[in-house]
C-alpha cells in the first residue's frame, strides 16, 4: 500500500498540478489504548471477537459498554473506524444470551423473558452492513443458532417479515420502518416490544435539521409504546465526533441531559493522514461548462475548472497508481458524471481498466447497492464515485484515498468522509476539491476555518409544529394520548393538539385525544422531508424499475422529455404521472442533456421578529414559497450549446417555511448608485452570495436553503432579499441568519470582494440552483449595495 506522501505525488503529477495545492495538513498517527474485557461479558462473545482478531477492546469501547450494561443511556462520539459497534453489541448480545441478566438490574422484571434488541440506522445500507458483521461475530462465537438477527424494512417481503415478528431477537431497521410499520402495528410486534432491552441509534449525528426532528419524535413514540408493554429500554447512540453530544443525544431521546453519558475519549489507533485543500486551475477564456451539480454555468467563463472535472482526472491517476479510492460528489448527477468520465479516461490508458469504476447513489435498487458494496469491499472495484450515501458507517476498510468535491456542509461530514481513508490504522490521503462556490473558495484559502475550528453540534427542533403535528396524530393512532404523555413531546404540545382538534384531525374526550379517521396517520408525514411519495422511474418497454426520485425534485428531474442517466446509460422520460408517482422512460442514446427552468415567489404570512438598521429593515417569519417548473432546455454535449427548448405544464408547488429578509428602500439604492436597470442584478447577486455563505455560520448546506430577490415586493413595499429554509415549517437556518445579521452580510461582502473575477462567477455570485439561469447578475452593484447596508448595520 502506497504512503500518503506517495499518493500526494500522484495528485501533484510531477509538479504540473502544484499550483492547485493550497494547503496540506499532516495529522500524526495515534497509538491505540486497550482495556480488559468486562467481567459481565458473555464468554462466547468474547471468544468470538478474539477469533475475529480483537485481542482486547479499546478503552472507549469498554467505558461505553459498561455504562450500557448498567442501564445508562450512552452516546459514543468517536472517530470513523473506531469500533463503535462493539460497544453496543457486546452488552446487547450478552443480554440476549443471558435471560437472567435483567434480574440483577430490576428484581426479576426481565428474568422470564428473552431480551430483544432494536437497531436503527439512517440508511438501509448501514443496517445490511451491520447484519453482515453481526453474522460473522455470532458464527465466530458459535452462537449462530442462539442469536436470531435479521433486517426488516420496506424491502422485506411478507414471509420474511412474519419470521422477524415471531422469532427475531435482534431487529435491524431504520426510523422510516419504525414510523410507517412497526409503531402503527405495535400489537403485532408485542413480543419484541415487551422484552426490548436495548435500542441502538447508529450514526446519530446524521439526524439533524428537519430529519433529526422527525426521528426525535419517532423515538419518543417508541419509548411511549414500549412502556405500554412494560419495557424501558436503554438507548445506545453511536455518533461521529460532534460538539455537545450529551445535549444532542438527550434532545433526540426526549430525556434530561443528566440521564445520558457521553463517551468521547477515543482509544482506537489512527494511522497518519494527509489532508490537502485543492483549488482546480484557472481556465481563462474557456467556454462555460457544467458546474459540480450538473447545471450549465452562466455565459461567462468559469474562473476555475469544475471540481467534478478535476476529480475525474485525480481519480483516474490514483486508480492507475493502484490506489483504492472513494470520491464523494455533491449530487446524483455528479456521481454518474465522475464515474463515466473516469471510466473513459481509464479505457484510454488500458482496455478494461474502466470496469473497476462505478457510481453509487440514492435511487438505486437495493440489490444494486448491495452488489456495489460487495465489489468495493472485495477490491473488484478500485474507485467509486458516490453521493454522501457512503458517508455513514458501512464498513469499507482498506481504502487508500478519499476525494471530496466541494465542502460537504459541515465539519462533522468532512471528518466522516475523510475517515474512510486509511482505516484500521493505515495511512490515508484526503483531498477537498473546491467547487466554484463562495464558501469553498474561502475555505481552501483559510485552512484555520477547518483545522482550528471545533466540529459543530447537531441541530434540530422537535417542537417545530409542522413536524410535531403529524407525529401527535400518529401517536394518538397508536394509543390515545393522555395528559401525562404531553411532557414527552415538549412545550406547545397541548396548544397544537387544540389546533388538530379544531381541524378535525383528532377528537378530544375526557380520557384524552383520539385519532378517528380511517386512513393511517403515519402517512401524514415523510421523515426525510422529501415532500411525499418518491417517484419511481420505470422503463416503459420492459417494466424494469430503474430507481426513484424524490417527489419534490421530480418536476425538475424527470419531467416529460427529460434525460435520465443510470450507470452511464441514458433514458428519455416519455411521461411523468404525478398522481401515480411514476415516470415512464425509454432507453435512448442521445448527445444532449436537459435542464429545467422555473419561477418562484415568496409571500410573507407572519412576521415573528423585526429590527431596524437605519433605513434597512431586517425581518424573520413565516412565508409561503411557490415554485413552478415552466420549461426545459436541451443542451448538446460536450459544448452545451442550446439545441432546443420546450414548455411544460406542471402544477406549482407551495412550501410554508421560515425566512430571513432585508430590505433596500429607494434611498439605499440611490446611495449605492443603483438605478432601475441595475437593481435586479445587484439584488440577485447579493442573494446568491449570501445563500452561499450562510452555511459557514448556520451549520447547514446551501441546498438546505432557497432564496428570492425582487426590486419591489408586495409585502415589504420595497426592494427585498429573502433567504428561506427549504423544509416545511423551517429548520432554524434562516432564524440563525436573522440573529447574525450584519456579520453574515459582512462575510458575504468579503467573499464577493475577494474573488478575482471581473463580472461574477460561480465562486462568488453565480448559483448552481438558480431557476433563472443566473440572469441577471451584477457583481459590482452587489458590492456597492452591501457596503451601504453594512454601513447602517456594522454588527
Amino acid at each position: 500500500m502506497a504512503s500518503s506522501a506517495e499518493l500526494l505525488e500522484v495528485l501533484l503529477a510531477g509538479g504540473r498540478r502544484a499550483e492547485s495545492l493550497t494547503h496540506a495538513e499532516r495529522l500524526p498517527p495515534r497509538p491505540g489504548r486497550t482495556a480488559p474485557w468486562p467481567a459481565w461479558a458473555d464468554p462466547a462473545l468474547v471468544a468470538g471477537y478474539q477469533v475475529l482478531g480483537v485481542a482486547e477492546p479499546w478503552t472507549h469501547q469498554v467505558e461505553a459498554a459498561d455504562a450500557l450494561w448498567a442501564g445508562r443511556h450512552t452516546v459514543l462520539a468517536t472517530s470513523t473506524g473506531s469500533g463503535k459497534s462493539m460497544a453496543f453489541w457486546l452488552p446487547a448480545l450478552t443480554a440476549v444470551q443471558d435471560a437472567s441478566a435483567g434480574e440483577r438490574r430490576d428484581a426479576g422484571r426481565f428474568a422470564t423473558r428473552r431480551a430483544t434488541v432494536l437497531y436503527l440506522s439512517p440508511t438501509k445500507a448501514l443496517a445490511a452492513d451491520q447484519l453482515a458483521g453481526l453474522e460473522r461475530l455470532v458464527a465466530a462465537a458459535g452462537l449462530r443458532s442462539a442469536v436470531r438477527a435479521a433486517t426488516c424494512d420496506g424491502d422485506t417481503d411478507t414471509a420474511a417479515r412474519r419470521w422477524v415478528v415471531d422469532h427475531a431477537d435482534v431487529v435491524l431497521t431504520n426510523p422510516d420502518f419504525l414510523h410507517f410499520a412497526l409503531l402503527p402495528g405495535h400489537r403485532r410486534w408485542a413480543r419484541l416490544l415487551r422484552s426490548l432491552r436495548y435500542v441502538v441509534v447508529d450514526e446519530s449525528h446524521a439526524f439533524r435539521g428537519v430529519f433529526g426532528a422527525h426521528v426525535a419524535l419517532v423515538l419518543r413514540r417508541l419509548r411511549r409504546v414500549a412502556a405500554l408493554y412494560g419495557a424501558e429500554p436503554t438507548f445506545a447512540l453511536a455518533s461521529a465526533t460532534t460538539a455537545q453530544p450529551t445535549t444532542s443525544a438527550a434532545r433526540l431521546l426526549g430525556v434530561a441531559a443528566d440521564d445520558v453519558l457521553a463517551v468521547t475519549d477515543d482509544g482506537s489507533p489512527r494511522g497518519a493522514q494527509t489532508i490537502v485543500l485543492w483549488q482546480p486551475p484557472e481556465l481563462p477564456g474557456q467556454d462555460p461548462g457544467l458546474d459540480d451539480d450538473g447545471t450549465p454555468l452562466a455565459d461567462t467563463a468559469p474562473a476555475h475548472r469544475t471540481a467534478t472535472a478535476e476529480m475525474a482526472d485525480l481519480l483516474t491517476d490514483l486508480t492507475v497508481a493502484g490506489a483504492r479510492t472513494l470520491a464523494f460528489t455533491r449530487s446524483r448527477r455528479a456521481a454518474e458524471s465522475v464515474a463515466a468520465t473516469t471510466r473513459d479516461h481509464l479505457e484510454e490508458v488500458g482496455r478494461g481498466l474502466g470496469q473497476g469504476v462505478a457510481a453509487y447513489r440514492g435511487g438505486y435498487l437495493p440489490e444494486e447497492r448491495r452488489e456495489l458494496e460487495r465489489r468495493l469491499r472485495s477490491g473488484d472495484l478500485r474507485a467509486m464515485a458516490t453521493t454522501n450515501a457512503l458517508e455513514l458507517g458501512v464498513d469499507i476498510a482498506g481504502l487508500d484515498a478519499v476525494l471530496i468535491a466541494g465542502w460537504p456542509g459541515t465539519r462533522v461530514s468532512l471528518w466522516q468522509q475523510a475517515g474512510r481513508a486509511g482505516r484500521a490504522g493505515a495511512e490515508g490521503l484526503v483531498a477537498l476539491i473546491a467547487r466554484e462556490d463562495p464558501l469553498d473558495t474561502y475555505l481552501v484559502h483559510h485552512p484555520e476555518a477547518i483545522f482550528a475550528t471545533p466540529v459543530e453540534a447537531t441541530v434540530f427542533d422537535p417542537t417545530n409544529p409542522y413536524v410535531l403535528a403529524p407525529h401527535l396524530c400518529s401517536a394518538a393512532a397508536e394509543q390515545p394520548l393522555r395528559r401525562e404523555d404531553l411532557a414527552l413531546f415538549g412545550p406547545g404540545t397541548e396548544q397544537l393538539l387544540d389546533v388538530l382538534v379544531e381541524r378535525g384531525a383528532l377528537r378530544r374526550r375526557d380520557s384524552g385525544w383520539y385519532w378517528t379517521r380511517p386512513d393511517a396517520a403515519a402517512w401524514l408525514t415523510d421523515l426525510r422531508g422529501t415532500g411525499g411519495k418518491p417517484v419511481r422511474v420505470v422503463e416503459e418497454e420492459t417494466g424494469r424499475l430503474l430507481g426513484t426520485v424524490d417527489a419534490a425534485a421530480a418536476d425538475a428531474q424527470v419531467h416529460d422529455g427529460a434525460v435520465y442517466v443510470h450507470q452511464g446509460a441514458t433514458f428519455v422520460v416519455e411521461h411523468l404521472d404525478l398522481e401515480a408517482s411514476v415516470a415512464l422512460v425509454s432507453a435512448r442514446s442521445v448527445d444532449y442533456r436537459t435542464w429545467s427552468r422555473w419561477v418562484s415567489s415568496v409571500a410573507v404570512r407572519e412576521v415573528r421578529a423585526e429590527r431596524q438598521a437605519g433605513p434597512v429593515t431586517w425581518g424573520f417569519g413565516t412565508v409561503d414559497t411557490t415554485t413552478q417548473v415552466m420549461s426545459y432546455a436541451r443542451r448538446r454535449l460536450p459544448d452545451l450549446a442550446t439545441i432546443g427548448s420546450e414548455t411544460l405544464d406542471l402544477p406549482p408547488r407551495t412550501l410554508r417555511t421560515t425566512a430571513v429578509w432585508w430590505t433596500a428602500p429607494p434611498d439605499v439604492l440611490e446611495e449605492a448608485g443603483l438605478d432601475a436597470v441595475d437593481t435586479p442584478g445587484a439584488l440577485h447577486a447579493a442573494e446568491h452570495a449570501s445563500i452561499g455563505l450562510l452555511p459557514l455560520l448556520a451549520t447547514c448546506d446551501r441546498w438546505d436553503l432557497g432564496g428570492l430577490s425582487t426590486a419591489l415586493h408586495p409585502d415589504t413595499g420595497t426592494a427585498t432579499v429573502f433567504v428561506h429554509d427549504a423544509y416545511p415549517g423551517g429548520a432554524g437556518f434562516a432564524e440563525r441568519g436573522f440573529g447574525l445579521g450584519g456579520a453574515w452580510l459582512r462575510a458575504t461582502r468579503d467573499a464577493i470582494a475577494g474573488c478575482s473575477c471581473a463580472a461574477g462567477c460561480p465562486a462568488c455570485v453565480q448559483s448552481p440552483k438558480c431557476g433563472n439561469g443566473n440572469d441577471p447578475l451584477d457583481k459590482a452593484g452587489a458590492l456597492r449595495l452591501l457596503d451601504v447596508v453594512l454601513a447602517h448595520d456594522p454588527g
